[in-house]
């Protein structure tokens, strides 16, 4: 089976590796770039265990082939925090305890990560649906809402901080539409 040379960005650094043209995103993430973080729940593009951002936008890394890649951009959950330093996201869900056995977790903090990118005050309602396309069999949902939420009002209160010393403006950023 002929493998093919692609070359990618992870989580902002370059990359190189060979896979086959049956090869998912998903599998090349685990198993040729040891990116272990990204789950395989359903291998149909159902559960979001899986969810990576492929040139900023939400995808599962199931139903992408690893030769897609080439020459685009990948973020997985390996790439949320800075060094030590956790993103809000990933601390709201600890002090939320919005987690129990962790396979679904990692997809859902690429999507959340991705919610708040595109609007970074989202109603509870918003977050419930952008969220809908990662399953949970653990949690119930709640917990999960209440530190995206909880991230956002955090993340919103940092940038406007920075954003003071700036300049004086107190003017809360402008929101995208979900």
């Amino acid at each position: 089976m002929a493998k093919h040379h692609v070359t990618t960005t992870v989580n902002g650094d370059s990359m190189e590796f060979l896979c086959s043209t049956e090869q998912t995103l998903l599998d090349v993430l685990r198993d040729e770039l040891f990116l272990t973080g990204s789950k395989e729940g359903c291998s149909s593009g159902d559960c979001g265990a899986c969810s990576v951002m492929l040139d900023g936008r939400l995808v599962c890394a199931c139903l992408v082939l690893g030769v897609e890649a080439e020459g685009r951009e990948v973020e997985t959950i390996e790439g949320m925090a800075e060094g030590e330093n956790l993103h809000p996201l990933q601390r709201k869900f600890i002090e939320h305890a919005a987690l129990q056995c962790g396979v679904c977790t990692p997809g859902i903090l690429v999507a959340a990560k991705a919610l708040l990118e595109k609007n970074p005050d989202p109603t509870e309602i918003e977050t419930r649906y952008w969220l809908a396309g990662n399953l949970c069999r653990c949690t119930g949902y709640d917990k999960i809402v209440r530190a995206v939420l909880d991230a956002a009002a955090e993340m919103r209160a940092t940038a406007e901080k920075g954003a003071g010393k700036k300049s004086k403006s107190t003017k809360r950023p402008e929101t995208a539409s979900a």
